[in-house]
């Protein structure tokens, strides 16, 4: 969505980003989080998104988001991620909104405002983000399923469901996502296709290619 900056950590597990339109048109690509963000004037979740989302927007408006650690947002909202997957949701939808929640002055001290608020009603067991850190580490480290599941002491099956409530999806098709972040990146910073597909656990150049086409709908080498 144009120009893309982190600016700082909130101390509960959110990172503070603002991002800045260069055109009319974006296309966000699944990146295996969800978010809590100003936009367009409404205080918005973004779901887990399993495809490419079209954002239309202002050249040169800024969106100021927070992206929640792994997690979040089930513990503040006390919505499965699932029910939330490629959707975006307006926040009064999925909670009771205070009258001080409108951006006054600093938009970005104004989110955090609200997350932080968010935090205090909700406060989330702190055993439950563990384990979700944990499974979100092992879907970045490509465990497979019946690895992480041994790992974590569960079933296979409770572990889909977990993640499903967690995550928004279940744990093989997180790994895919946390796995095509990581060749992009490698791709950004300068490696070839192939070497960058093979560091982050592709068989192939090929089959980046494939998994890249199938989350964004385009190839690697457009989105580069």
């Amino acid at each position: 969505m144009g120009t893309y900056a982190t600016c700082r950590g909130v101390r509960t597990g959110a990172t503070l980003w603002r991002a800045t339109a260069d055109g009319p048109e974006h296309h966000i690509v699944p990146d295996g989080v969800m978010d809590l963000m100003w936009f367009q004037g409404r205080l918005v979740v973004a779901g887990p998104d399993t495809r490419v989302y079209d954002v239309q927007a202002h050249t040169d408006q800024v969106t100021w988001g927070l992206q929640l650690a792994p997690g979040l947002a089930y513990a503040l909202f006390g919505v499965p991620a699932d029910e939330l997957t490629d959707r975006r949701v307006d926040l009064s939808e999925l909670v009771t909104p205070q009258s001080d929640w409108g951006p006054e002055g600093d938009v970005a001290a104004s989110l955090e405002r609200v997350f932080l608020d968010l935090w205090t009603r909700a406060e989330p067991d702190h055993t439950s983000l563990r384990m979700a850190a944990s499974l979100d580490r092992a879907a970045r480290a490509g465990l497979s399923v019946r690895s992480t599941a041994r790992q974590h002491n569960l079933s296979e099956r409770s572990l889909r469901r977990l993640s499903n409530r967690l995550f928004g999806y279940g744990p093989k098709t997180l790994v895919q996502i946390h796995r095509f972040h990581h060749a992009l990146h490698l791709a950004r910073a300068g490696a070839p296709l192939g070497e960058a597909a093979a560091t982050a656990g592709f068989a192939d150049q090929a089959h980046f290619n494939r998994e890249t086409k199938r989350l964004t709908g385009t190839t690697p080498t457009t989105l580069l």
